[in-house]
C-alpha cells in the first residue's frame, strides 16, 4: 500500500498503517502525539483532528467500504454549510455491524446505484436524495437553510431544475412521513438568502403566519437602477425587515441608519431584527403586526403552519 492510498485526508486504518510502516513506527507516532485514535482501529494526524473532512474520512475508514456519507454531513460535502457536518452521518446496508456512537450517527438503507456519488473523493449520496431526506426529517428551519444554499449554488439557470429534481425525489420516497412538510418547504425555498440566519428568519416568519416575504428584494430608483437590497420585504405594503447580523453589520451602523432614513422617506416601514431575536421573535412579531395594521391589514396568524405533524401523515 502506498502512502497516497494509506491516508485519506489525514485518516488511515491502524492495520493498514502497521502493514505499510511497521508496528514500532506506528506505536512511536501514537506515543509522540503525532497520530491519535479516532475510532477503534482508525488513526488520524493529530493536527487535523478537528477538520471536518478528516473526521468524515476517519468515520468512513472505521465503517468500511459499504458506507456512504449522508444527511447533514453529505450536505456539507456538497457545499451546503448552513448546518454543522458533525457528528458524521453514514448510511450502511441493513444488517451492517455499524451502530451509533459518540461523533457518529448510523443510518440503514439500500440506496440505488444511481443515488451514489463521490464528492471530494469521498463516497456520498447524491445531492437530491440528501436534500429530500433533510426536508422530511431534519429541523425544518435548518432544512430550509440548506435548501436555500443548494438553490443558490445552482444559480438562476439551474435553480428551478434542481427544485424539480428534488420534487421528483420526494415523490418516489417509499417512506411518506414528512413528505407534506417537505413539499411546503421546497416551494418556499428561494435560493436568494445570503446567510443561514436570513433563511431561519424567513422560516420563522412564515411559520408564525406572516405572508411569505420577498428575499433580498431590489430597491430601485426611478430609472430601474438598484439602490440597495432589502433582506426581507413585503413591497406591496412597503414593509421591510432588515436583519442586523453582528458580523455583517459591524461598523455599518451609520450606513444602516442612512439606508433606513431613505426608505422611510419613500414611505416604507422598516423593522429591524437582531441576532438575538432568532431565540425569540416576540419583539419582531409585535413590530410587524403593528406595521401591517398601519397598512390596514389585520393578520389572523396561525403559528406552526410549516412544522406539521409528521407522524400523522399518510401516503398519497
Amino acid at each position: 500500500m502506498t502512502q497516497e492510498t494509506l491516508w485519506l485526508y489525514g485518516a488511515c486504518r491502524r492495520a493498514a498503517a502497521i502493514d505499510a510502516l511497521g508496528r514500532s513506527a506506528v506505536r512511536r507516532a501514537v506515543e509522540s502525539g503525532q497520530w491519535c485514535a479516532a475510532w477503534p482501529g482508525v488513526l488520524i494526524e493529530a493536527p487535523r483532528a478537528a477538520e471536518p473532512l478528516t473526521v468524515i474520512a476517519a468515520a468512513l475508514r472505521y465503517a468500511g467500504p459499504d458506507a456512504l456519507v449522508t444527511g447533514r454531513t453529505a450536505a456539507h460535502l456538497h457545499g451546503c454549510t448552513a448546518v454543522p457536518p458533525l457528528p458524521v452521518h453514514l448510511l450502511v446496508p441493513y444488517g451492517h455491524w455499524l451502530r451509533a456512537r459518540a461523533g457518529l450517527v448510523a443510518h440503514n438503507g439500500r440506496p440505488a446505484d444511481e443515488d451514489r456519488d463521490e464528492v471530494a473523493g469521498l463516497p456520498s449520496l447524491r445531492l437530491e436524495p440528501v436534500l429530500s431526506d433533510l426536508l422530511c426529517r431534519d429541523r425544518p428551519q435548518d432544512a430550509l437553510a440548506v435548501l436555500d444554499q443548494a438553490l443558490g449554488l445552482a444559480g438562476d439557470a439551474g435553480r428551478e431544475d434542481l427544485r424539480r429534481r428534488i420534487g421528483d425525489e420526494l415523490a418516489r420516497r417509499a417512506d411518506p412521513r414528512g413528505r407534506r412538510r417537505a413539499t411546503r418547504l421546497l416551494e418556499l425555498g428561494t435560493g436568494r438568502a445570503e446567510s443561514p440566519p436570513e433563511s431561519w428568519m424567513f422560516f420563522h416568519l412564515v411559520d408564525d403566519g406572516f405572508p411569505a416575504p420577498e428575499v433580498n428584494w431590489s430597491f430601485d430608483d426611478r430609472d430601474g437602477r438598484q439602490i440597495f437590497r432589502l433582506d426581507l420585504a413585503w413591497p406591496e405594503y412597503r414593509i421591510a425587515l432588515e436583519y442586523d447580523g453582528y458580523l455583517a453589520h459591524l461598523g455599518r451602523e451609520g450606513a444602516d441608519q442612512t439606508r433606513q432614513a431613505a426608505l422611510e422617506r419613500s414611505g416604507w416601514i422598516v423593522v429591524r431584527a437582531r441576532a438575538d431575536d432568532l431565540g425569540s421573535l416576540y419583539r419582531v412579531e409585535c413590530a410587524l403586526d403593528e406595521a401591517f395594521r398601519r397598512r390596514g391589514l389585520v393578520l389572523r396568524r396561525r403559528p406552526g403552519m410549516l412544522r406539521g405533524q409528521r407522524h400523522r401523515e399518510k401516503a398519497g
